[in-house]
């Protein structure tokens, strides 16, 4: 059996039951292995002991907590039959015969010195001793209960809003390129704490801000860096209340991180674009690549063009995207994941099954032609290499024959000089697999580079399209016909 948290004190019931408590203010019971109950309390359990305190003829659980309050709990269910409190936290829980009259009973003291104690309950009260103030102690509860629902509905009817508002700050000499999350109030009341749920983009998936009490405000701002260009979902949960408030409500709010939200619009004309790119024709509006912006990116207000420049905040460069009068798109990047991302998300928008693209990226197109020159090497070198090593291998083998021989013939001069050739042959062997093996874990990673670029060039299109260019590239890579490869990357097939 397993506990969360450290375990403080135990002690012995009856037979093969014992009380237990731990350091986060839990206590309950077990019998050998099984858990009977147990609770939690926001006090910490200072002492534990079994006493009979109802005379029913089975001990209680009784507890004495950091707040001053002592109860008694049932062995079986974990129900309270009996509580008292203190003004002072409890010190510890003990029996014994104070009195010197032959009776045990239960002893408290607090930490003030305080001592009371306890007989086991008369024939009358025996097996409820709290029946008597059940009553009260139920109207006592109700009543607290509803003072604190009438604060929390006061500080929610004076603390009615929470505002949120995402934008995008480029880098700076004192903190790099970063999304902010703005989250304010809209009257004089103030934020204690923010925390914020987000898969993918905080270590461990949370984020708490808890400004320090010299620097309360009615705003807060959370610097976001997502490492992808993936939508996330921001749930943010805020305390808020009076500058004197003592309760704060809490405001649950959720908002979406756009996908390409590291994106900054600049309105540089001067700059020159990318070489790289990728062009397509759409029946649609420009208003919808426009909406399509606005969901996907974080764009000023007044923005209702489809033609826009952007800055990349993770990894530097432009992004441009324009849009034709006859519906032809072209987006200019020389990054092609981010163009294949482009391309997807926009045909999912506009629920296009279909897409064909031309697309060029000239710096990526000449690094994969250097990788389809490597595995060439590789491939010649491996083969190079096993013919190498079978020729070894005969020869270690008519060398081991004839040291055989030697041994047979009482020749040891010979034997000797034929099992040191042995030796030399066999390190070398050793030495060339090490080769080998090198050369194979290089070709297997040019091959994985190879697959990934058929894969991105064909996220440059959608639907039957991008399963075509998959299948033409891969036929181009079986009959080793380069030119081919990069015609069906460029314009979508292999002809001419």
């Amino acid at each position: 059996m397993t506990e969360n948290e450290t375990v403080t004190s135990l002690c012995h019931m009856h037979g093969s039951r014992f009380g237990y408590a731990l350091a986060n203010g839990t206590v309950g019971v077990y019998d050998r292995t099984a858990r009977y109950w147990r609770i939690k309390s926001k006090n910490h359990a200072m002492s534990i002991h079994a006493f009979d305190l109802n005379a029913d003829g089975v001990v209680e659980l009784i507890t004495g907590w950091s707040n001053g309050k002592i109860d008694a709990r049932s062995d079986r269910t974990g129900e309270v039959i009996f509580k008292d409190n203190f003004s002072s936290s409890v010190a510890g829980v003990v029996e014994g015969d104070y009195r010197l009259d032959g009776q045990q009973q239960l002893i408290c003291t607090s930490i003030e010195g305080e001592v009371r104690g306890y007989l086991p309950a008369s024939k009358d009260l025996k097996g409820n001793l709290m029946d008597s103030s059940a009553e009260q102690d139920l109207i006592r509860e109700l009543s607290q209960r509803r003072q604190n629902l009438m604060l929390e509905l006061r500080n929610y009817e004076e603390n009615a809003k929470l505002q949120t508002a995402l934008s995008v700050r480029p880098a700076t000499e004192a903190q790099k390129a970063h999304v902010e999350l703005s989250i304010s109030t809209p009257n004089e009341t103030i934020i204690r704490a923010v925390l914020i749920f987000a898969e993918g983009i905080f270590e461990g998936e949370s984020h708490v801000v808890h400004p320090s009490t010299q620097n309360l405000s009615g705003c807060v701002r959370v610097p976001i860096v997502p490492p992808k260009d993936i939508p996330v979902d921001l749930h943010i949960k805020a305390f808020v209340g009076g500058k004197t408030s003592t309760q704060f409500h809490v405001f649950e709010i959720t908002r979406q991180l756009p996908r390409f939200s590291m994106y900054d619009i600049t309105a540089d004309s001067s700059a020159a674009l990318p070489p790289g790119r990728v062009t397509f024709s759409i029946n649609d509006r420009p208003q919808r690549v426009v909406m399509w912006l606005n969901q996907n990116f974080l764009l000023p207000e007044g923005v209702d063009s489809p033609d826009v420049t952007f800055n990349s905040l993770r990894g530097g460069g432009l992004l441009s995207i324009s849009m034709a009068s006859n519906g032809q798109i072209t987006l200019r990047t020389d990054d092609i994941d981010l163009a294949g991302d482009l391309v997807q998300s926009l045909a999912s928008f506009l629920a296009i099954e279909d897409l064909s693209a031309e697309a060029d990226f000239p710096g990526y197109f000449e690094e994969l032609r250097t990788t389809l020159t490597e595995v060439d090497e590789f491939h010649s070198v491996h083969q190079k290499l096993t013919a190498t090593m079978a020729d070894h291998s005969n020869y270690i083998r008519n060398m081991l024959v004839q040291a055989e021989d030697a041994r047979l013939m009482v020749d040891m001069t010979t034997m000797k000089k034929r099992y040191r050739e042995l030796y030399d042959l066999n390190r070398d062997l050793i030495n060339e697999y090490k080769i080998r093996s090198n050369n194979h874990n290089a070709l297997l990673a040019c091959l994985k580079s190879v697959n990934q670029a058929i894969q991105r060039a064909g996220r440059l299109r959608v639907g039957k399209p991008k399963n075509q260019v998959i299948s033409a590239c891969r036929d181009a890579i079986k009959s080793n016909n380069v030119n081919a490869l990069f015609r069906v990357m460029r314009a979508g097939t292999a002809s001419s």
